[in-house]
């Protein structure tokens, strides 16, 4: 029993003495640092607070001269190079709040020791904190609080209340004075509790403002890409249908010629089987694109205007039906059309379509009463949509939308090489153009476009 006894005190001992050993290392990497922490500038009053600093230290070295050359019986000098050291705390406590503790805690305890060195039984003094060194430690202990962890503030606020109690407890003997101990480790417990409240209160407060941004980059994010997939499946359909009709028509074209070559069966056998394993991997990316039956809240739910998944897409010939949809709800629209209405490629009338859906939509929300112009120009290298709204007739409703409509806008001119701009027009009106070429984009890099050269990116 007396062997497992020392076995057990020599591993009890050995574990506090680790403890102890751990608990002491990391006071020293906390306290003994000289590591620069400037004070930031506040947010509205700038450098004030760098002021008042000044004229606190300034304040406190003639106080403190002043006390304890006349109450503390100190020379004169020597009374101003202690009290010298204390407004130099408040000032470094600004770059450096750890050592500026070292520098307040030590001028303290050596200005105590000089002044009960000189202390008569009848006499009766402030001590060992004069009213200049609380003011001092109590700047610093809030400085270090605001910019320290919490764990180092009451690190500094232990070993200050220790050191009270050393200099008030047994080293005085039959002197009289005016004990500050119990006071002044009152009043630096409550700043450490102060600083650090604050301290914690501003990290919160970054931290819910880089949260919120975050949020606001991955909504952004979210949004561009479901955009895209959206747009990606639209005019993926488009190129899906024409894969279809080429494949159709391949397998049709030699019934229709009599006795055709057996060339000619093969060159259009192998387009039809082009065209199938195309359009088989077309339907593989959609596939990976899209669930098979989106709900509204999914990227493709809303893709079509009919209530199965598979609608077609629509063209600018159902403008009219969208120009008489917003009418009906008690808005005025003009449409003007001008230059010589011909087919454009699938892609670009799907993609003008939607440009003035939104548009529309846009309008509805934010310019309410307002008058509505749908201008179309056909160019001969394209299609140019103009969509502007007047001055609103009162105020717009609380939008609950994600606000990204003209990300939208921009995404699908974009993938056609177009062009597109949008912005405040007369007074509070808003005017949405947009240029979409009939030709598809260069694929080369560094290729101007020639609607590009004449339009202009925006």
């Amino acid at each position: 029993m007396s062997r497992l006894g020392r076995v057990t005190d020599t591993g009890v001992g050995r574990a506090l003495r680790a403890r102890v050993e751990g608990w002491l290392r990391g006071l020293r990497e906390d306290l003994w640092t000289v590591r620069v922490d400037p004070l930031p500038p506040s947010t509205w009053l700038r450098w004030l607070p760098h002021g008042l600093l000044c004229l606190a230290a300034f304040g406190i070295t003639l106080g403190g001269t002043a006390q304890l050359d006349d109450n503390g019986h100190l020379n004169a000098g020597y009374a101003f190079l202690l009290a010298f050291g204390q407004g130099v705390a408040v000032l470094l406590a600004m770059w450096r709040p750890v050592p500026a503790w070292w520098l307040s805690t030590v001028v303290t305890v050596v200005g105590a020791i000089a002044v009960l060195a000189r202390m008569e039984r009848d006499y009766s003094f402030t001590w060992p904190w004069t009213a200049a060194g609380i003011i001092a430690h109590l700047l610093v202990l809030l400085l270090l609080a605001l910019r320290v962890p919490t764990r180092v503030a009451v690190e500094a606020l232990a070993l200050t209340a220790l050191a009270t109690w050393v200099l008030e407890g047994p080293t005085v003997s039959g002197v009289q004075y005016s004990p500050t101990g119990v006071l002044a480790v009152t009043l630096f417990a409550v700043v450490v509790v102060l600083g650090t409240a604050l301290r914690g209160r501003r990290e919160a407060r970054a931290e819910l403002v880089e949260q919120t941004t975050l949020t606001a980059e991955e909504r952004t994010r979210r949004t561009l890409l479901e955009e895209r997939s959206r747009i990606a499946r639209e005019l993926h359909d488009v190129v899906a249908h024409h894969m279809s009709v080429i494949s159709i028509q391949a397998q049709v074209a030699p019934h229709l010629v009599e006795n055709p070559p057996d060339e000619l069966r093969e060159n259009l056998a192998g387009i039809r089987q082009n065209a199938l394993e195309a359009l088989i991997e077309l339907r593989r990316v959609l596939g990976v694109l899209r669930s098979e039956h989106p709900g509204p809240g999914e990227p493709f739910g809303e893709a079509g205007d009919e209530t199965t998944p598979h609608a077609p897409q629509p063209t600018l010939d159902r403008l009219d039906a969208l120009v008489e949809n917003t009418r009906a709800a008690g808005r005025e629209v003009v449409t003007h059309i001008q230059g010589e209405r011909r087919p454009l490629p699938p892609g670009v009338e799907l993609s003008a379509y939607r440009i003035v859906q939104e548009a529309l939509s846009n309008a509805l929300r934010h310019a309410p009463g307002a008058r509505i112009t749908v201008r179309l120009t056909y160019e001969p290298d394209g299609l140019e949509v103009e969509i502007v709204n007047g001055r609103p007739t009162g105020p717009p409703p609380p939008s609950t939308g994600a606000g990204h409509g003209l990300l939208g806008m921009r995404e699908r001119v974009a993938m056609l090489g177009g062009t597109m701009t949008a912005h405040l027009w007369h007074w509070d009106g808003f005017k949405v153009t947009a240029f979409l070429p009939d030709t598809p984009p260069a694929d080369t890099p560094g290729t101007d476009h020639p609607t590009a050269r004449r339009k202009g990116t925006s």
